[in-house]
């Protein structure tokens, strides 16, 4: 059974936790379930020429042209790219490496070895149960073996030597049927950038202002390309001097850099879109890339968005603008990219508000606070109680009157 959409999610889940192992697996199970299925269509060519059954064969071939577009694809190879560049970002140290990291002390060195000794104790008479429960044999004959995961946390997956060179494996695949997906093009840039392909960057710069010139990622991009560009040394080899000449001649085609530095054309992509909290947010982070000094300026950017009552039908109550995912990023950008801790509970305690169900931002009505509660002796909450009632008499013709 290939449930793609359960595996999906826990993927994502498993991202958002940090988990890369895990996440990597389940979002690899999914291409393979594509290949697979690119697989069993090999035996329905001669069965359809045989049987002279041209119309499914033809219908076929068109589904297997546009197999690798489906969204359940996209958001697999999506998923397992992020996790590589994540994992190149910040690779994760084997246990001999942490182990050789001189900021531990003897003892914590000493309980680690412990650790890894009981570890695989555990393993080795978990391996021994297996073999002799796979030796048994019941009245009716050999017993039914279900067949054992060697890898089920994904911790081989994570020993490539080279996770980008795996993740452009994926992105050469969205690229070649997704091509008009701003996320492909996003992907494309982020691992051409690392990988200091600066014209394959650059064509992926391109295509994010032909797709969607006012988006606020393809506006990140642009700034931090030029930014990269510049700051890169002047070139010496007859490859590197090509590049530069590409680079100068195409330039002046992008009108948002005419006759405009970075700073300016940040300011003007801020004029044009003061309202938008995604948008706000981008020119505050290229604000702070362009200049560290201007840290304070960017984060008041962002502090000064408000969050407007958006127009909708049929709505009970109000509903605002302003989306969790959007204030997740937006936190973690604070906390993690312009380092404001300050900036970064006071963005947490104003969402709590806006997202009271939010368990990230711990809002009065989320399972974290009614757990803290509970584990404390189940003290009393005002707001959590208004909250329940509320709910109570959800439902019924009494809350409206």
């Amino acid at each position: 059974m290939q449930c793609m959409w359960y595996e999906l999610a826990s993927g994502e889940s498993y991202f958002r936790q940090g988990d890369l192992g895990r996440a990597l697996k389940k979002f690899l199970a999914v291409e393979k379930h594509y290949a697979d299925i690119t697989e069993d269509q090999f035996d329905f060519h001669s069965y359809c020429l045989r049987k002279m059954t041209l119309r499914a064969y033809v219908e076929m071939l068109k589904f297997q042209d546009r197999l690798h577009s489906h969204a359940y694809f996209h958001k697999a190879a999506a998923g397992a790219i992020r996790c590589y560049l994540k994992f190149y970002d910040s690779p994760v140290n084997s246990p001999a490496e942490e182990e050789d990291n001189t900021s531990k002390t003897p003892s914590q060195k000493k309980k680690m070895k412990k650790q890894r000794k009981a570890e695989r104790a555990k393993k080795e008479a978990e391996e021994k149960n297996e073999e002799s429960s796979a030796s048994g044999n019941s009245k009716f004959g050999k017993r039914h073996i279900k067949p054992v995961d060697p890898d089920p946390y994904g911790e081989k997956l994570l020993k490539t030597e080279d996770p980008l060179s795996e993740a452009t494996k994926y992105l050469k695949l969205l690229q070649k049927n997704s091509p008009d997906s701003l996320e492909t093009q996003l992907l494309s840039f982020e691992v051409n950038m690392r990988k200091q392909k600066i014209l394959l960057a650059f064509q992926a710069v391109k295509q994010l202002l032909r797709l969607d010139v006012e988006n606020p990622d393809s506006h990140r991009c642009l700034i931090k390309f030029f930014h990269k560009v510049g700051s890169m040394p002047a070139p010496v080899t007859d490859a590197e001097k090509l590049v530069w000449s590409v680079l100068e001649a195409e330039r002046p085609s992008i009108s948002q850099l005419q006759e405009k530095t970075l700073s300016e054309a940040n300011k003007v992509f801020l004029g044009k879109h003061e309202d938008s909290l995604m948008h706000r947010v981008a020119v505050a982070e290229m604000l702070f890339t362009l200049d560290p000094t201007e840290k304070p300026e960017a984060v008041k950017l962002i502090e000064d968005s408000s969050n407007k009552v958006v127009p909708t039908n049929g709505a009970v109550g109000p509903v605002m603008e302003w989306k969790l995912k959007d204030c997740v990023v937006v936190h973690k950008l604070l906390d993690k990219v312009l380092i404001d801790q300050d900036a970064a509970l006071r963005w947490k305690v104003r969402c709590a508000e806006y997202f009271p169900y939010s368990t990230y931002f711990e809002g009065g009505c989320s399972s974290a606070v009614h757990n803290s509660l509970n584990v404390n002796g189940g003290a009393s909450h005002p707001e959590i109680s208004q909250s329940e009632n509320a709910l109570v008499s959800n439902g019924k013709l009494e809350a409206f009157k």
